[in-house]
Protein backbone atom coordinates (compact mmCIF):
# COMPACT_ATOMS: atom_id res chain seq x y z
CA UNK A 1 0.00 0.00 0.00
CA UNK A 2 2.73 2.57 1.02
CA UNK A 3 4.36 1.36 -2.06
CA UNK A 4 1.26 2.69 -4.32
CA UNK A 5 1.37 5.33 -2.25
CA UNK A 6 5.05 6.30 -3.68
CA UNK A 7 4.50 5.66 -6.90
CA UNK A 8 0.83 8.03 -6.88
CA UNK A 9 2.49 11.13 -5.42
CA UNK A 10 5.42 10.29 -7.89
CA UNK A 11 7.87 10.32 -4.48
CA UNK A 12 10.02 8.23 -6.18
CA UNK A 13 10.44 9.92 -9.62
CA UNK A 14 13.68 12.41 -9.93
CA UNK A 15 11.58 15.58 -11.84
CA UNK A 16 14.94 17.65 -12.54
CA UNK A 17 16.35 14.47 -14.07
CA UNK A 18 13.44 14.06 -16.31
CA UNK A 19 13.97 17.62 -17.22
CA UNK A 20 17.10 17.52 -18.06
CA UNK A 21 16.64 15.06 -21.09
CA UNK A 22 14.05 17.20 -22.26
CA UNK A 23 14.13 19.10 -25.45
CA UNK A 24 12.49 22.20 -24.29
CA UNK A 25 14.16 22.98 -21.33
CA UNK A 26 17.47 23.16 -23.42
CA UNK A 27 15.96 26.68 -24.02
CA UNK A 28 16.45 27.96 -20.57
CA UNK A 29 18.93 29.83 -19.64
CA UNK A 30 19.95 30.46 -23.31
CA UNK A 31 20.34 34.26 -22.56
CA UNK A 32 22.39 33.73 -19.86
CA UNK A 33 25.56 35.61 -20.50
CA UNK A 34 23.33 38.62 -21.37
CA UNK A 35 21.92 38.34 -17.96
CA UNK A 36 25.56 38.32 -16.55
CA UNK A 37 25.86 42.02 -18.50
CA UNK A 38 22.75 43.28 -17.67
CA UNK A 39 22.16 45.70 -14.52
CA UNK A 40 18.62 45.43 -14.32
CA UNK A 41 18.79 40.99 -14.81
CA UNK A 42 20.65 40.65 -12.02
CA UNK A 43 17.64 41.40 -9.80
CA UNK A 44 15.67 39.18 -11.80
CA UNK A 45 14.24 37.53 -8.84
CA UNK A 46 13.27 40.65 -6.84
CA UNK A 47 11.69 42.41 -9.62
CA UNK A 48 9.27 39.20 -10.27
CA UNK A 49 8.70 39.67 -6.78
CA UNK A 50 7.16 43.30 -6.76
CA UNK A 51 4.67 42.04 -9.89
CA UNK A 52 3.79 39.20 -7.80
CA UNK A 53 3.12 41.69 -4.63
CA UNK A 54 1.05 43.81 -7.05
CA UNK A 55 -1.29 40.96 -7.71
CA UNK A 56 -1.65 40.67 -3.68
CA UNK A 57 -1.60 44.24 -3.25
CA UNK A 58 -4.90 44.43 -5.66
CA UNK A 59 -6.74 41.63 -5.14
CA UNK A 60 -8.98 42.55 -2.16
CA UNK A 61 -10.03 46.21 -4.06
CA UNK A 62 -10.32 45.40 -7.21
CA UNK A 63 -14.67 45.72 -8.25
CA UNK A 64 -16.31 43.01 -6.80
CA UNK A 65 -17.82 42.30 -10.17
CA UNK A 66 -16.96 38.39 -11.09
CA UNK A 67 -15.67 39.20 -14.51
CA UNK A 68 -14.38 42.93 -14.24
CA UNK A 69 -11.89 41.46 -11.17
CA UNK A 70 -10.64 38.80 -13.12
CA UNK A 71 -10.04 41.02 -16.46
CA UNK A 72 -8.26 43.48 -13.92
CA UNK A 73 -5.83 40.91 -12.36
CA UNK A 74 -4.90 39.12 -15.33
CA UNK A 75 -3.22 42.22 -16.93
CA UNK A 76 -0.76 42.14 -14.19
CA UNK A 77 -0.96 38.22 -14.02
CA UNK A 78 0.36 38.35 -17.80
CA UNK A 79 2.93 41.24 -17.46
CA UNK A 80 4.27 38.08 -15.08
CA UNK A 81 3.74 35.69 -17.51
CA UNK A 82 5.74 37.59 -19.68
CA UNK A 83 8.72 38.47 -17.25
CA UNK A 84 8.84 34.73 -16.21
CA UNK A 85 9.61 33.94 -19.64
CA UNK A 86 12.39 36.19 -19.91
CA UNK A 87 13.19 34.92 -16.30
CA UNK A 88 13.59 31.94 -17.83
CA UNK A 89 15.69 32.15 -20.48
CA UNK A 90 18.30 34.26 -18.64
CA UNK A 91 18.62 31.92 -16.15
CA UNK A 92 20.30 28.69 -15.98
CA UNK A 93 19.76 27.88 -12.19
CA UNK A 94 17.73 24.44 -11.93
CA UNK A 95 16.61 22.32 -8.94
CA UNK A 96 13.21 24.12 -8.91
CA UNK A 97 10.63 21.59 -10.43
CA UNK A 98 8.49 18.72 -8.09
CA UNK A 99 6.00 16.61 -8.62
CA UNK A 100 3.33 19.22 -8.23
CA UNK A 101 4.57 21.07 -11.30
CA UNK A 102 4.42 17.16 -13.70
CA UNK A 103 0.66 17.18 -12.15
CA UNK A 104 -0.24 20.26 -12.56
CA UNK A 105 1.02 19.93 -16.26
CA UNK A 106 -1.41 17.19 -16.33
CA UNK A 107 -3.92 19.44 -15.76
CA UNK A 108 -3.66 22.16 -18.36
CA UNK A 109 -3.09 19.38 -20.76
CA UNK A 110 -7.07 17.82 -19.89
CA UNK A 111 -7.93 21.79 -19.90
CA UNK A 112 -6.57 22.41 -23.17
CA UNK A 113 -8.33 19.05 -24.71
CA UNK A 114 -11.41 20.20 -23.25
CA UNK A 115 -11.21 23.31 -24.49
CA UNK A 116 -10.75 21.68 -28.21
CA UNK A 117 -13.73 19.82 -27.95
CA UNK A 118 -16.57 22.17 -26.01
CA UNK A 119 -19.53 23.34 -27.44
CA UNK A 120 -19.03 26.70 -26.69
CA UNK A 121 -15.11 27.29 -27.72
CA UNK A 122 -14.69 30.85 -27.77
CA UNK A 123 -15.56 30.80 -24.16
CA UNK A 124 -13.29 27.88 -23.25
CA UNK A 125 -10.34 29.42 -24.77
CA UNK A 126 -10.85 32.42 -22.26
CA UNK A 127 -11.10 30.41 -19.51
CA UNK A 128 -8.10 28.10 -20.63
CA UNK A 129 -5.96 31.14 -21.02
CA UNK A 130 -7.02 32.20 -17.45
CA UNK A 131 -6.18 28.65 -16.19
CA UNK A 132 -2.76 29.30 -18.23
CA UNK A 133 -1.85 32.46 -16.44
CA UNK A 134 -2.72 30.87 -13.03
CA UNK A 135 -0.76 28.01 -13.32
CA UNK A 136 2.28 30.38 -14.59
CA UNK A 137 1.56 32.38 -11.36
CA UNK A 138 2.27 29.44 -9.30
CA UNK A 139 5.61 28.55 -11.21
CA UNK A 140 6.38 32.08 -10.43
CA UNK A 141 6.09 31.55 -6.97
CA UNK A 142 7.05 28.69 -6.55
CA UNK A 143 10.66 30.20 -7.68
CA UNK A 144 10.19 33.32 -5.69
CA UNK A 145 9.49 31.07 -2.68
CA UNK A 146 12.77 29.24 -2.78
CA UNK A 147 14.12 32.36 -1.48
CA UNK A 148 12.88 32.98 2.60
CA UNK A 149 13.43 36.57 2.12
CA UNK A 150 10.91 36.65 -0.58
CA UNK A 151 8.53 33.86 0.73
CA UNK A 152 8.48 36.30 3.97
CA UNK A 153 7.75 39.66 1.81
CA UNK A 154 4.98 37.91 0.50
CA UNK A 155 3.61 36.49 3.10
CA UNK A 156 4.25 39.73 5.21
CA UNK A 157 2.19 42.03 2.49
CA UNK A 158 -0.80 39.29 2.71
CA UNK A 159 -0.81 39.22 6.67
CA UNK A 160 -0.95 42.90 6.61
CA UNK A 161 -4.02 43.83 3.83
CA UNK A 162 -5.53 40.79 5.48
CA UNK A 163 -5.44 42.62 9.03
CA UNK A 164 -6.52 46.30 7.70
CA UNK A 165 -9.29 43.99 5.39
CA UNK A 166 -10.57 42.30 8.33
CA UNK A 167 -10.47 45.43 10.40
CA UNK A 168 -12.85 47.01 7.89
CA UNK A 169 -15.35 44.29 8.27
CA UNK A 170 -15.21 44.54 12.49
CA UNK A 171 -16.23 47.97 11.87
CA UNK A 172 -18.93 46.86 9.46
CA UNK A 173 -20.31 44.17 11.75
CA UNK A 174 -20.60 47.01 14.82
CA UNK A 175 -21.54 50.03 13.34
CA UNK A 176 -23.44 47.64 10.54
CA UNK A 177 -23.53 47.90 6.59
CA UNK A 178 -26.09 47.89 3.99
CA UNK A 179 -26.52 43.74 2.42
CA UNK A 180 -25.61 43.63 -0.79
CA UNK A 181 -27.23 40.51 -1.41
CA UNK A 182 -29.87 38.22 0.29
CA UNK A 183 -27.11 36.78 2.06
CA UNK A 184 -29.33 35.24 5.23
CA UNK A 185 -32.54 33.20 5.12
CA UNK A 186 -35.56 36.11 5.57
CA UNK A 187 -37.76 33.81 7.79
CA UNK A 188 -34.84 32.69 9.84
CA UNK A 189 -33.58 34.59 13.22
CA UNK A 190 -30.66 35.78 11.55
CA UNK A 191 -32.92 38.09 9.27
CA UNK A 192 -31.54 41.16 10.44
CA UNK A 193 -27.64 40.10 11.35
CA UNK A 194 -25.07 41.91 9.24
CA UNK A 195 -22.62 39.67 7.69
CA UNK A 196 -19.66 41.61 7.46
CA UNK A 197 -17.77 41.70 3.53
CA UNK A 198 -15.45 44.39 3.64
CA UNK A 199 -13.98 45.46 0.73
CA UNK A 200 -14.16 42.42 -1.46
CA UNK A 201 -18.36 43.14 -1.29
CA UNK A 202 -19.42 39.36 -0.08
CA UNK A 203 -18.82 37.77 2.98
CA UNK A 204 -18.49 34.22 1.42
CA UNK A 205 -15.43 35.73 -0.36
CA UNK A 206 -14.18 37.41 2.14
CA UNK A 207 -14.03 34.24 4.50
CA UNK A 208 -12.03 31.90 2.05
CA UNK A 209 -9.44 35.63 1.88
CA UNK A 210 -9.00 34.83 5.58
CA UNK A 211 -8.83 31.50 6.33
CA UNK A 212 -5.01 31.65 5.27
CA UNK A 213 -4.61 34.77 7.16
CA UNK A 214 -5.74 33.06 10.08
CA UNK A 215 -3.24 30.21 9.68
CA UNK A 216 -0.09 32.77 8.44
CA UNK A 217 -0.49 34.98 11.20
CA UNK A 218 -0.57 32.07 13.62
CA UNK A 219 2.82 30.67 12.25
CA UNK A 220 3.90 34.38 12.15
CA UNK A 221 4.15 34.47 15.82
CA UNK A 222 6.64 31.72 15.98
CA UNK A 223 8.45 33.21 13.10
CA UNK A 224 8.97 36.77 13.80
CA UNK A 225 11.01 38.06 16.21
CA UNK A 226 10.93 40.62 18.71
CA UNK A 227 8.02 41.33 20.96
CA UNK A 228 6.65 43.98 18.54
CA UNK A 229 6.25 41.93 16.01
CA UNK A 230 4.50 38.98 18.09
CA UNK A 231 2.44 41.05 19.29
CA UNK A 232 1.64 42.24 16.15
CA UNK A 233 1.21 38.69 15.10
CA UNK A 234 -1.19 38.37 17.77
CA UNK A 235 -3.05 40.92 17.05
CA UNK A 236 -3.58 39.43 13.65
CA UNK A 237 -4.82 35.93 14.33
CA UNK A 238 -7.16 37.47 16.75
CA UNK A 239 -8.54 40.60 14.38
CA UNK A 240 -8.42 37.85 11.43
CA UNK A 241 -10.43 35.00 13.79
CA UNK A 242 -12.81 37.29 14.89
CA UNK A 243 -13.85 38.99 11.20
CA UNK A 244 -14.30 35.22 10.09
CA UNK A 245 -16.79 34.87 12.42
CA UNK A 246 -19.09 38.14 11.79
CA UNK A 247 -18.83 36.77 8.08
CA UNK A 248 -21.15 33.62 9.11
CA UNK A 249 -20.06 31.73 6.75
CA UNK A 250 -20.81 28.43 7.57
CA UNK A 251 -18.34 26.85 4.74
CA UNK A 252 -15.18 28.77 6.19
CA UNK A 253 -16.51 27.62 9.62
CA UNK A 254 -16.28 24.03 8.23
CA UNK A 255 -12.74 24.64 6.39
CA UNK A 256 -11.69 26.66 9.73
CA UNK A 257 -12.42 23.19 11.80
CA UNK A 258 -10.63 21.00 9.56
CA UNK A 259 -7.85 23.45 9.00
CA UNK A 260 -7.60 23.54 12.90
CA UNK A 261 -7.43 19.35 12.94
CA UNK A 262 -4.59 19.17 10.36
CA UNK A 263 -2.93 22.03 12.59
CA UNK A 264 -2.62 19.83 15.95
CA UNK A 265 -1.63 16.48 13.95
CA UNK A 266 1.05 19.00 11.94
CA UNK A 267 2.37 20.57 14.80
CA UNK A 268 2.24 17.48 16.92
CA UNK A 269 4.83 15.73 14.35
CA UNK A 270 6.55 19.02 14.27
CA UNK A 271 7.38 18.64 18.08
CA UNK A 272 6.76 15.07 18.97
CA UNK A 273 10.82 14.12 18.80
CA UNK A 274 11.23 16.76 21.99
CA UNK A 275 7.80 15.58 23.79
CA UNK A 276 8.27 13.62 27.20
CA UNK A 277 7.16 10.47 26.84
CA UNK A 278 3.60 11.20 28.31
CA UNK A 279 2.94 14.33 25.68
CA UNK A 280 4.05 11.72 22.55
CA UNK A 281 0.81 9.56 23.89
CA UNK A 282 -1.30 12.27 24.23
CA UNK A 283 -0.59 15.56 23.35
CA UNK A 284 -2.50 15.38 20.26
CA UNK A 285 -6.04 13.56 21.54
CA UNK A 286 -5.69 16.03 24.43
CA UNK A 287 -5.56 19.06 21.54
CA UNK A 288 -8.53 17.57 19.54
CA UNK A 289 -10.70 17.42 22.04
CA UNK A 290 -10.14 21.16 23.91
CA UNK A 291 -10.55 22.14 20.34
CA UNK A 292 -13.99 20.41 20.18
CA UNK A 293 -14.98 21.71 23.72
CA UNK A 294 -14.12 24.70 22.96
CA UNK A 295 -16.06 24.76 19.66
CA UNK A 296 -19.52 23.35 21.20
CA UNK A 297 -19.55 25.77 24.24
CA UNK A 298 -18.88 28.51 21.74
CA UNK A 299 -22.07 27.31 20.13
CA UNK A 300 -23.88 26.91 22.98
CA UNK A 301 -23.09 30.26 24.13
CA UNK A 302 -23.75 32.26 21.41
CA UNK A 303 -27.39 32.15 19.94
CA UNK A 304 -26.38 33.49 16.56
CA UNK A 305 -23.36 31.24 15.95
CA UNK A 306 -25.48 28.63 17.20
CA UNK A 307 -28.53 29.41 15.27
CA UNK A 308 -26.30 29.60 11.85
CA UNK A 309 -24.47 26.19 12.77
CA UNK A 310 -28.05 24.10 12.86
CA UNK A 311 -28.94 26.06 9.35
CA UNK A 312 -27.08 23.56 8.00
CA UNK A 313 -29.00 20.68 8.71
CA UNK A 314 -32.22 22.61 8.03
CA UNK A 315 -31.87 21.02 4.13
CA UNK A 316 -34.57 23.22 2.02
CA UNK A 317 -35.86 24.85 4.75
CA UNK A 318 -32.96 27.48 4.53
CA UNK A 319 -33.04 29.62 1.76
CA UNK A 320 -29.19 29.48 0.96
CA UNK A 321 -29.42 25.86 1.37
CA UNK A 322 -32.67 25.70 -1.29
CA UNK A 323 -30.67 27.21 -4.13
CA UNK A 324 -27.52 24.90 -3.66
CA UNK A 325 -29.40 21.74 -3.81
CA UNK A 326 -31.74 23.10 -6.93
CA UNK A 327 -28.53 23.80 -8.60
CA UNK A 328 -26.85 21.38 -8.13
CA UNK A 329 -29.81 19.23 -9.34
CA UNK A 330 -29.10 21.39 -12.77
CA UNK A 331 -25.35 20.14 -12.36
CA UNK A 332 -26.11 16.66 -12.31
CA UNK A 333 -27.79 16.85 -15.51
CA UNK A 334 -25.15 19.08 -17.05
CA UNK A 335 -22.16 16.13 -15.68
CA UNK A 336 -24.72 13.70 -17.19
CA UNK A 337 -24.47 14.53 -20.28
CA UNK A 338 -20.70 15.52 -20.88
CA UNK A 339 -19.11 13.42 -18.10
CA UNK A 340 -15.76 12.61 -19.85
CA UNK A 341 -14.39 15.84 -21.07
CA UNK A 342 -17.17 18.53 -19.50
CA UNK A 343 -17.92 21.62 -21.35
CA UNK A 344 -14.88 23.63 -21.08
CA UNK A 345 -12.90 25.95 -18.25
CA UNK A 346 -13.63 28.70 -17.10
CA UNK A 347 -17.10 30.71 -15.44
CA UNK A 348 -18.02 32.01 -19.01
CA UNK A 349 -18.75 28.54 -20.32
CA UNK A 350 -20.91 27.80 -16.95
CA UNK A 351 -22.81 30.65 -17.63
CA UNK A 352 -23.71 30.10 -21.53
CA UNK A 353 -24.68 26.38 -20.57
CA UNK A 354 -26.26 26.59 -17.22
CA UNK A 355 -29.28 28.31 -18.35
CA UNK A 356 -30.40 25.67 -20.87
CA UNK A 357 -30.21 23.00 -17.20
CA UNK A 358 -31.45 25.27 -14.45
CA UNK A 359 -34.77 24.33 -13.28
CA UNK A 360 -36.36 27.63 -12.80
CA UNK A 361 -35.17 31.23 -13.44
CA UNK A 362 -35.41 31.65 -9.91
CA UNK A 363 -32.59 29.97 -9.17
CA UNK A 364 -29.91 31.36 -11.10
CA UNK A 365 -26.14 30.64 -10.74
CA UNK A 366 -22.67 31.96 -11.60
CA UNK A 367 -20.65 28.55 -10.74
CA UNK A 368 -22.01 25.25 -9.06
CA UNK A 369 -21.41 26.04 -5.56
CA UNK A 370 -19.15 23.39 -5.26
CA UNK A 371 -15.06 23.50 -6.44
CA UNK A 372 -15.25 19.54 -6.87
CA UNK A 373 -18.95 19.79 -9.06
CA UNK A 374 -17.49 23.11 -11.41
CA UNK A 375 -14.57 21.08 -12.53
CA UNK A 376 -16.30 18.27 -13.28
CA UNK A 377 -18.96 20.64 -15.40
CA UNK A 378 -15.74 22.17 -16.98
CA UNK A 379 -13.21 19.36 -17.40
CA UNK A 380 -15.26 16.09 -17.01
CA UNK A 381 -14.12 13.58 -14.36
CA UNK A 382 -10.66 13.05 -15.60
CA UNK A 383 -10.31 16.67 -15.15
CA UNK A 384 -11.24 16.09 -11.64
CA UNK A 385 -9.43 13.02 -11.15
CA UNK A 386 -6.48 15.41 -12.51
CA UNK A 387 -7.24 17.72 -9.63
CA UNK A 388 -7.33 15.34 -6.87
CA UNK A 389 -4.07 13.82 -7.77
CA UNK A 390 -2.61 17.72 -7.87
CA UNK A 391 -3.82 17.95 -4.14
CA UNK A 392 -2.73 14.60 -2.92
CA UNK A 393 0.73 15.52 -4.68
CA UNK A 394 0.91 18.94 -3.23
CA UNK A 395 0.00 17.80 0.44
CA UNK A 396 2.50 14.37 0.53
CA UNK A 397 5.40 16.99 -0.93
CA UNK A 398 4.47 19.32 1.91
CA UNK A 399 5.16 16.26 4.57
CA UNK A 400 8.36 15.55 3.20
CA UNK A 401 9.21 18.99 3.26
CA UNK A 402 8.53 19.24 7.06
CA UNK A 403 10.40 15.90 7.41
CA UNK A 404 13.25 17.53 6.25
CA UNK A 405 13.06 20.72 8.25
CA UNK A 406 11.72 18.90 11.39
CA UNK A 407 15.54 17.28 10.58
CA UNK A 408 17.06 20.36 10.84
CA UNK A 409 15.24 22.20 13.02
CA UNK A 410 14.35 24.92 11.19
CA UNK A 411 11.56 27.29 12.33
CA UNK A 412 10.25 27.83 8.63
CA UNK A 413 8.44 24.92 9.31
CA UNK A 414 5.58 27.08 9.93
CA UNK A 415 5.06 28.95 7.27
CA UNK A 416 4.99 25.28 5.31
CA UNK A 417 2.34 23.82 8.32
CA UNK A 418 0.15 27.03 7.36
CA UNK A 419 0.40 26.63 3.67
CA UNK A 420 -0.57 23.21 4.29
CA UNK A 421 -3.43 24.14 6.96
CA UNK A 422 -4.80 27.07 4.80
CA UNK A 423 -5.13 24.31 1.73
CA UNK A 424 -6.84 22.11 3.75
CA UNK A 425 -9.59 25.13 4.66
CA UNK A 426 -9.77 26.39 1.47
CA UNK A 427 -10.66 22.95 -0.01
CA UNK A 428 -13.28 22.47 3.10
CA UNK A 429 -15.08 25.66 2.28
CA UNK A 430 -14.89 25.16 -1.87
CA UNK A 431 -17.07 21.74 -0.97
CA UNK A 432 -20.01 23.86 -0.62
CA UNK A 433 -18.91 27.01 -2.67
CA UNK A 434 -16.83 28.41 -5.48
CA UNK A 435 -14.96 31.37 -3.87
CA UNK A 436 -11.98 29.36 -4.95
CA UNK A 437 -12.69 30.22 -8.47
CA UNK A 438 -12.16 33.96 -8.07
CA UNK A 439 -9.51 35.45 -8.31
CA UNK A 440 -8.93 36.86 -4.46
CA UNK A 441 -8.74 33.72 -4.15
CA UNK A 442 -6.65 31.64 -6.73
CA UNK A 443 -4.24 33.97 -6.44
CA UNK A 444 -3.59 33.12 -2.74
CA UNK A 445 -4.41 29.43 -3.60
CA UNK A 446 -1.26 29.49 -6.06
CA UNK A 447 0.95 31.12 -3.43
CA UNK A 448 0.16 28.60 -0.79
CA UNK A 449 1.13 25.75 -3.50
CA UNK A 450 4.33 27.74 -4.06
CA UNK A 451 4.86 27.69 -0.80
CA UNK A 452 4.61 24.24 -0.45
CA UNK A 453 6.73 23.26 -4.07
CA UNK A 454 9.37 25.89 -2.38
CA UNK A 455 10.17 23.58 0.55
CA UNK A 456 10.34 20.31 -1.80
CA UNK A 457 13.56 18.51 -0.83
CA UNK A 458 16.04 18.63 -3.70
CA UNK A 459 15.04 21.89 -5.08
CA UNK A 460 17.61 24.31 -5.49
CA UNK A 461 17.69 26.90 -1.93
CA UNK A 462 19.93 29.39 -2.65
CA UNK A 463 18.89 30.90 0.97
CA UNK A 464 16.81 28.34 2.54
CA UNK A 465 18.29 27.92 5.73
CA UNK A 466 18.12 31.83 7.56
CA UNK A 467 17.51 33.50 10.60
CA UNK A 468 13.93 34.20 11.61
CA UNK A 469 12.21 37.14 9.89
CA UNK A 470 10.26 39.60 10.76
CA UNK A 471 7.03 41.73 9.41
CA UNK A 472 7.12 43.49 6.69
CA UNK A 473 7.46 46.49 8.69
CA UNK A 474 10.93 45.65 9.40
CA UNK A 475 13.37 44.88 6.95
CA UNK A 476 14.06 41.00 5.96
CA UNK A 477 17.34 40.33 5.36
CA UNK A 478 19.04 36.71 4.82
CA UNK A 479 20.95 34.94 7.07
Amino acid sequence: MYSLWQRLTLSDISPNRWVDASYLHRWVGCLQSWRQQSWLMQWGDEIGAILTSIVFVMSPFVPSTPGLSTETIALVMGAIAAFWVLLTLVDNRGGGITPIHITLLVFWTISAISTGLSPVKDAALRGLNLVSLYLILFVMLARLCRSARIRSWLIGIYLHLAVIVSAYGIHQSIYGAKQLGNWVDAESTLSKTTRAYSYLNNPNLLAAYLLPAIAFSVAAYFIWSGWMQKTLAIVMVVTNTYCLQVTYCRGAWVGAILGAIVAAALVYYWLRPTLPKFWKSWALPIALGVMFVVGGLAIIAVPMLRDRVLSIFSGGKDSSNNVRLEVWKAVSKMIHDRPIWGFGPGDRVFKKIYPIYQTSPRFGALAAYSIFLETIVEIGFIGFAALLWSIAVTINCGIKGLAKLRSTGNPQAYWLIAAIVAIVATIGQGTTDTEWYRPQIQTLWWLLVGIVASFYPGVDEPDFVTAPVTPILDRATDA
